[in-house]
């Protein structure tokens, strides 16, 4: 198992992630978006899993104008500008290989395990 978890420091859903491996002795690697986000691979393969990009961005989130730009752009472009802009994706992003989530689910990775 290779447990990768994208997020936020200050994001508490990151946090309750990575307590819930830690409980476990499962071990992760954590990687903070603010400092290094995804590569397109990373997103891509994960949007994939997840049914699609629209459902990895954080509609609802604090940079309303990254997000409106997301919202509007040309289709080809948007991959672009969410990679340019990681605080739009909704976290943790947790990934097993080619298996992935958004969002706490604990349900999901106890299968895993």
């Amino acid at each position: 198992m290779n447990i990768q978890i994208f997020g936020t420091k200050k994001c508490n859903d990151t946090k309750k992630a990575e307590r819930y491996f830690k409980e476990r002795n499962i071990k992760y690697q954590f990687i903070d978006m603010k400092e290094k986000g995804m590569s397109k691979g990373e997103f891509t393969s994960v949007a994939q899993a997840n049914g699609g990009m629209e459902n990895m961005i954080d509609w609802e989130g604090k940079d309303k104008d990254a997000l409106a730009l997301i919202k509007y752009i040309a289709e080809e472009d948007k991959l672009e500008k969410v990679l340019a802009n990681p605080s739009v994706i909704k976290t943790p992003v947790v990934r097993n290989g080619k298996l992935s989530t958004i969002g706490y689910q604990p349900d999901i990775w106890k299968k895993w395990v």
